[in-house]
């Protein structure tokens, strides 16, 4: 039994980025060469950055691609390369999602993606057309070598079966595949079957960092003929995985079809023996991969835009704490700043957890009341309204003096707003439109409320094992959730208790459930009907908030398409009891 040596290269690309995106490409090949490897992978449309989206409808978008490509394939020597491009189908009509093989400096093949994933954050049938050519086998040291694109490897009849019956060793999977919750044991569960319908190893490589809404997570996996995971990519962060992945020579044909074969670099001449398996990177808990997501999610969008230094406004409360301290991991607590903007309802509690926050965290605190822009607006509204405002109007009227300042300084520094709402908050439309949803950046916009309380808990547990207090103050965690705009208030006086809320949620909004459906499932009918009321009634409030990370497989966004204006409503299959309803105030508007 011999073996391939392969690196696996997980890349953090900047989209449009092709001058910095090559060179950080021949940094990994010249470290796999180094390594002594014989083949260098790396993930897909790594050459443009994935997503490019629009920017793939501007032929010099297209045409620059096509020559970084060639730089790359310039560079190579006896080291094999497959890196992810854009190119163009074998008529020249459309483009492609495509890798090249390359190595001696030129581009010895090409292999364009077949299967097209237009569901969720993916719109790839917008840009390219699928593949319909027959697939190559690419001799790599003496290995016969498959290539696929990401959603390839998902399909049992797809091109990697068809690869490993037609005689590969190993067939490579180029991915840009975004993370969500329990993302990785699918991913392995998915590649230990195609590995069984195959018959030889798969080498999946992913791109590691935040675009936008999206966090690719790395964890890269190499698994071997017989099922074995044998090594795995760093969660959340670059990482180059040398492997050796053993061939099994059986000598006897091919059991599938034929498919064309292209030498692309001579056997070695002499076996070598294997390095020691690599160390494989233990999973993280659900808990540990999400907070890794927001802090990788924030650090990027804020670096890759060109922001230094982030503002958040300081409650005293738990969404705010917690995007308070995924900003320090994430930044370091120099270029943190927190403003607290108390008000004639603040509590005395929330002051001091916001001020206890801040010294645990290291960032600085400035207090800001608003009771004099209170006053002063409350009366330019009387002589509007004929009255002083009340209700929410007042309330939102408080929210939206604190958004003022936020923008008033980040204008004035040059700091983006993180905001602070979480799903369940954007789920319901309880926020206030150009209050406490203004803002650059949303951390928490895919986190339900009731994982904001597990992740605090988190993060609080790792401070604790290092050592020191942890940054959240139990105060913050115990207290009853309240945006303190009136007097007495709490959450739950509009919503239901968010253990109610977020279920249901999950099912209306990620499960794509319906009001009787939920309903049949056990969920409260009452609780039903008001959640779904107000999930279809905050959608034009929704299309105006900033982006934010995405965790699960349905955030708000690029996932989820709803119309405005809408007034679909399933009938029940039975009408519930007459009850008498329950008291409505309206969400922050």
């Amino acid at each position: 039994m011999s073996h391939l040596r392969l690196a696996a290269a997980q890349l953090n690309t900047v989209v449009g980025d092709l001058a910095g995106n090559v060179e950080q490409i021949l940094g990994a090949v010249a470290a796999a060469e180094d390594a002594g490897a014989d083949i260098c992978i790396l993930p897909e449309l790594a050459i443009p950055g994935y997503p490019p989206e629009d920017l793939l409808l501007k032929p010099s978008f297209v045409a620059d691609n096509v020559a970084a490509l060639e730089k790359v394939a310039a560079a190579t020597g006896q080291c094999a390369v497959v890196v992810g491009f854009v190119g163009s189908t074998p008529d020249g009509q459309g483009l492609s999602n495509a890798a090249a093989i390359c190595a001696g400096g030129r581009v010895a093949g090409i292999y364009r993606k077949r299967f097209l994933p237009n569901y969720g954050v993916f719109d790839e049938q917008r840009w390219f057309v699928p593949s319909r050519d027959t697939p190559s086998l690419f001799g790599v040291a003496g290995a016969w070598v498959g290539v696929s694109v990401c959603e390839d490897v998902w399909f049992p009849d797809g091109p990697v079966p068809e690869e490993g019956r037609a005689g590969a060793d190993v067939v490579v999977n180029l991915n840009a595949s975004p993370y969500n919750r329990g993302r990785r044991a699918e991913r392995l569960a998915m590649l230990r079957g195609r590995v069984a319908e195959a018959g030889c190893a798969i080498a999946y490589v992913n791109q590691v960092g935040g675009q936008d809404e999206l966090v690719f997570d790395g964890d890269s996996l190499i698994v071997a003929a017989d099922g074995t995971l044998l090594a795995s990519g760093a969660q959340f962060g670059p990482d180059l995985v040398v492997v050796d992945i053993p061939l099994v020579q059986d000598g006897g044909p091919p059991p599938g079809p034929q498919l064309p074969r292209v030498v692309v670099t001579a056997p070695r001449v002499a076996d070598r023996p294997p390095l020691p398996p690599p160390a494989l990177h233990p999973a993280l808990s659900d808990e540990a991969e999400v907070y890794a997501a927001l802090v990788l999610g924030t650090r990027d969008y804020l670096g890759k835009n060109g922001f230094s230094e982030a503002v958040i406004g300081l409650s005293g409360g738990i969404d705010s704490s917690l995007v308070a301290t995924v900003a320090v991991d994430a930044l370091g607590p120099a270029r943190v700043h927190g403003i607290a903007m108390p008000s004639r309802y603040s509590s005395e509690g929330s002051r001091h957890d916001a001020a206890t926050l801040a010294e645990r965290l290291g960032i600085d605190l400035r207090v800001v009341p608003i009771e004099g822009a209170h006053v002063a607006f409350t009366a330019m509204l009387a002589g509007v309204l004929g009255r002083e405002p009340a209700g929410l109007t007042d309330e939102n009227l408080q929210s939206r003096l604190r958004g003022v300042l936020l923008m008033g300084v980040s204008n004035a520094k040059g700091w983006i707003v993180l905001t602070t709402g979480n799903k369940s908050e954007m789920a319901t439309g309880y926020s206030t439109l150009y209050g406490d949803s203004a803002g650059g950046f949303a951390v928490i916009k895919d986190v339900p409320k009731t994982l904001v309380y597990e992740l605090c808990r988190y993060r609080n547990t790792q401070a604790t094992l290092e050592g020191l207090p942890g940054p959240i103050p139990d105060s913050v965690l115990d207290k009853p959730p309240s945006a303190e705009l009136r007097p007495d208030q709490r959450d739950d006086q509009s919503l239901p208790p968010y253990e109610q809320l977020d279920p249901v949620l999950q099912g209306y909004v990620e499960g794509d459930r319906t009001a009787p459906d939920l309903v049949a499932e056990g969920f409260d009918p009452a609780v039903v009907d008001q959640v779904v009321r107000l999930v279809d009634g905050a959608e034009y409030k929704r299309r105006q908030m900033p982006p934010g990370v995405r965790i699960t497989t349905k955030a708000f966004g690029k996932d989820r398409r709803m119309p405005i204006t809408n007034r679909y409503r399933p009938p029940a299959p039975q009408e519930p009891a007459p009850q008498e309803p329950a008291p409505q105030k309206p969400t922050h508007g």
